[in-house]
């Protein structure tokens, strides 16, 4: 019988798992779409909904609950300032996952989970501006 086995472990104890969903979530909400093992990304749907969730409700005290999840302020004040107000109309269905083909090295079903109403420039906008800001100091 599978009596409570309602989610999927990975392999990784507790603590391991919710910073690895912390850092995953972070990276969602700055890059809007992020590729990773399917199991991964089915286990990060029900975190980053809810998270949205909070970001619609915008008061003070969803504010905290979402930065006790998160790891970067950034990524709060994107998901509370941007994600809120973008999907303020929509009831649930922030997220998508696209199956991606399979790992070379383990062959481990890769997936592809974005937002549904994605921002296309935002996916590597902080590394283009990191460049750029670097290529300027190069100059002076």
């Amino acid at each position: 019988m599978r009596h409570a086995r309602g989610y999927r472990r990975l392999n990784r104890t507790h603590e391991h798992r919710k910073a690895l969903f912390a850092n995953m979530a972070g990276s969602l909400i700055e890059h809007e779409q992020i590729k990773t093992t399917l199991p991964k990304a089915k286990e990060l749907r029900p975190i980053i909904e809810k998270l949205v969730t909070l970001g619609k409700r915008g008061d003070l005290h969803a504010r905290r609950q979402a930065a006790s999840q998160l790891k970067e302020d950034k990524d709060v004040a994107k998901l509370f300032e941007v994600l809120g107000p973008r999907y303020a109309e929509r009831q649930g269905g922030y997220v998508r996952i696209l199956k991606a083909g399979f790992r070379y090295g383990d062959m481990a079903p890769m997936a592809i989970i974005e937002f549904v109403d994605r921002d296309l420039d935002a996916k590597g906008a902080a590394d283009k501006a990191r460049v750029a800001a670097e290529e300027a100091a190069e100059e002076e």
